[in-house]
């Protein structure tokens, strides 16, 4: 039995996809404290995949976000530590903040993120094995529900801009806006395929584009123009600007490419 956590959002769905359905026991957010309480089998349970969070970058709930993302996931771990099994989890490039490799959160998601982070470093001796991926721009297949709120990757939401309107709308000096996009189909292929020692790893493809480049791509294959919009004051000082994931420890891995996706 694998425990799939937010197993009906847009990276979690691709997971189940990739996984034999009924070896999975599903976990979403309504039910999740209860699952705690009330599930019994662990002795059967291989691994724990946890993707499940509260994963808006401009939540501003401070309670939610420590309920979901901190609490939750700390009495997980405690289960899957008690209980010898495996751990695999999304963190998020987002505790990066506009730094590379060094540890700069701007908002409270990435804050949480951070949190479990540091205490899985501290406790990593106690698992039987957990691996942490800090996912960089993830894009692809299911990402409509993610649209629909506004949270959708750029590369996915120009694509929907441009058939839906026939104009991206992008922020200006948008070239000098950097990030590492990584299709979701390689995100689940490492996480699931990849043998690693118990740490915390990066998933992007070390290889960023610039928002203008990536619209540029979308223009290109559809037709349709670019406009370009002021930078959103409530965004100022929580954006990050530049992201790059470093992936040395996959090798010569060869990912999907932007244009392959647009």
């Amino acid at each position: 039995m694998i425990i799939l956590t937010g197993y009906s959002g847009f990276i979690g769905r691709n997971f189940l996809d990739s996984l034999d359905k009924e070896d999975i026991y599903r976990v979403e957010v309504n039910g999740a404290f209860d699952f705690l309480e009330e599930y019994n089998d662990w002795d059967k349970v291989k691994l724990i995949i946890h993707m499940g969070a509260c994963s808006s970058t401009t939540e501003k709930d401070l309670n939610k976000i420590h309920k979901y993302n901190v609490d939750f996931t700390m009495r997980l771990f405690e289960k899957a530590i008690e209980h010898g099994i495996p751990v695999k989890y999304a963190s998020s490039a987002s505790v990066y903040g506009n730094t590379v490799g060094r540890m700069n959160p701007l908002n409270y998601y990435a804050i949480s993120k951070l949190q479990i982070d540091y205490w899985v470093q501290d406790n990593i001796d106690r698992f039987s094995k957990i691996q942490g991926y800090r996912f960089f721009n993830v894009y692809g297949k299911y990402e409509e529900n993610k649209i629909k709120v506004n949270q959708s990757s750029p590369v996915t939401k120009f694509i929907n801009d441009i058939q839906k309107n026939g104009v991206i709308k992008l922020f200006e000096d948008s070239d000098n806006m950097i990030r590492d996009f990584v299709d979701v189909s390689d995100v689940v292929n490492i996480v699931l395929n990849k043998d690693l020692p118990s740490g915390i790893y990066d998933i992007g493809t070390g290889y960023p584009m610039s928002f203008q480049e990536v619209a540029d791509l979308v223009v290109k294959k559809y037709g349709g123009t670019i406009e370009y919009i002021p930078f959103p004051d409530h965004l100022k000082d929580k954006y990050q600007y530049y992201t790059c994931a470093d992936v040395d420890y996959l090798g010569d891995y060869k990912f999907k490419g932007v244009n392959e996706f647009v």
